[in-house]
């Protein structure tokens, strides 16, 4: 069952212009376009010119329907967008000069990230590659585990996870997903692929074939287990013949544990005097 999403906390905060104020005291005014600087914490890369040209048909029609979130800027009379970008670009574009904005009051960096980030998923305004994205930077750079970006934004930990997975793709492929080329459920099939000739075969097929993310999904499960019982069964075979070689080279018993990447030889000796012979027949001097 999904987890209910914080709109309710988000939208107390940015009221119809039908009021005045929050529920928290924090009076609506008016502040000049000029005067108003984009989210540094922006997760959005891409805004759509035709649905933003629509808002802006709107607003002049119809005002703007709801105020922007701001905070005070480190450059006196000046305010930095807290949520609300869309809307703040769209009046631009609408030729007004000021905006109906709320200052949020002691909106620390962090704060900030979280509202723009809540306001865009509730909006469904980013493409999954920048959903992915800016919940890294959440856990990069504000501390956030997995379990509380699931919180704060009101979703399952295994949809965090799984997006987050969408950030180990090529970045070309990336593209496709922002693009809208390739789904970003392709895309969490796409992640599972280690073997980067075979991802990119497959996603060709995707492309070209039209591939659902179902036929997808059989297909990289008839690809990877086969690919690691092979392997692991030649590792397996190799390291044996070559512990049996050591074993018949010196003339004891050893044992080798590991991988094709690194692991340990154990060489076993029973008296000095074998440990000895061990060691001439290695060249080395005791």
């Amino acid at each position: 069952m999904q987890k209910k999403a914080l709109g309710r906390g988000l939208e107390s905060l940015i009221p119809s212009l039908s009021g005045n104020k929050t529920q928290h005291g924090e009076a609506v005014i008016t502040i000049p376009l000029s005067k108003i600087k984009p989210n540094r914490f922006q997760p959005r890369q891409n805004f759509d010119k035709t649905k933003l040209q629509e808002l802006a048909d709107s607003i002049k029609t119809h005002g703007l329907a709801q105020p922007i979130l701001v905070a005070a800027s480190v450059v006196p009379g000046e305010y930095e967008i807290i949520a609300g970008e869309r809307r703040y670009r769209a009046s631009k574009l609408a030729g007004n000069k000021d905006i109906k904005a709320i200052v949020k009051q002691s909106a620390d960096d962090k704060e900030r990230f979280d509202l723009a980030l809540i306001e865009n998923l509730q909006r469904q305004d980013l493409d999954p590659v920048e959903e992915a994205k800016a919940y890294k930077r959440l856990i990069e750079e504000f501390g956030h585990t997995h379990e509380e970006i699931s919180s704060v934004i009101g979703k399952e930990r295994s949809v965090i996870s799984n997006t987050l997975r969408l950030l180990s793709l090529p970045e070309d492929i990336q593209n496709l997903i922002s693009e809208g080329k390739i789904s970003a459920g392709h895309g969490r099939m796409l992640a599972g692929i280690e073997d980067e000739t075979q991802l990119r075969v497959l996603v060709e097929q995707i492309l070209n074939e039209k591939l659902s993310v179902r036929a997808v999904e059989k297909l990289t499960a008839d690809m990877k287990p086969e690919k690691k019982v092979k392997t692991s069964k030649k590792q397996e075979i190799e390291l044996i013949h070559l512990k049996e070689e050591i074993q018949r080279k010196l003339g004891t018993k050893a044992n080798i544990s590991g991988s094709s990447k690194k692991g340990k030889i154990e060489i076993f000796y029973y008296s000095l005097e074998d440990l000895e012979r061990i060691a001439a027949e290695l060249n080395l001097k005791v």
